[in-house]
């Protein structure tokens, strides 16, 4: 995987903090943006997943174990998704991970321009759950996901979840 490292300042969905206010709290030693890339093969879903859970180690996230775990579920789920689905059209993939002070923010984009859509699967079938099971893990961790066209004319899926921790003054 190749790191691109950061980008702008995290986005969260409101707008955020303006960042040339003085009254704006300075951005917490956790905050930032980092993307990824990969090819779309499947060896790049355990290094996807791998490499979200070194990077919230390493800048010191303040993820429960639970919280982690949701996040590299879905990490996995969305990969797994672009490989099986996009590589076609969309030989590489982006991963890209936004942690702002209150929130985490996990997505995947390809090239690709079908819009998923999470699918019922029969009990027998061992696959065809995985945007559902995104869906319920952002919903009970009380986040949003959701997929969005990019100028290009491919998606990008993501999950934003919340943090527990508060802002000390």
């Amino acid at each position: 995987m190749d790191d691109h490292g950061r980008g702008s300042g995290p986005r969260p969905p409101d707008g955020g903090e303006d960042p040339l206010d003085p009254g704006t709290p300075d951005p917490l030693p956790y905050e930032g943006v980092w993307r990824f890339t990969a090819p779309a093969v499947d060896a790049s879903v355990p290094q996807a997943r791998h490499a979200v859970r070194d990077l919230l180690y390493r800048q010191g996230v303040p993820v429960s174990d639970d919280l982690a775990q949701g996040l590299l579920l879905i990490v996995s789920e969305l990969v797994t998704n672009a490989v099986r689905h996009a590589a076609l059209l969309s030989p590489m993939l982006a991963v890209e991970v936004a942690v702002g002070a209150e929130w985490v923010r996990v997505s995947v984009e390809d090239n690709h321009p079908y819009r998923p859509t999470a699918l019922e699967a029969a009990h027998s079938e061992t696959g065809g759950r995985g945007l559902l099971l995104v869906r319920e893990i952002t919903r009970e961790a009380g986040g949003v996901c959701d997929v969005e066209h990019t100028s290009s004319g491919g998606k990008v899926i993501w999950a934003a979840l919340p943090l527990k921790s508060v802002r000390v003054p």
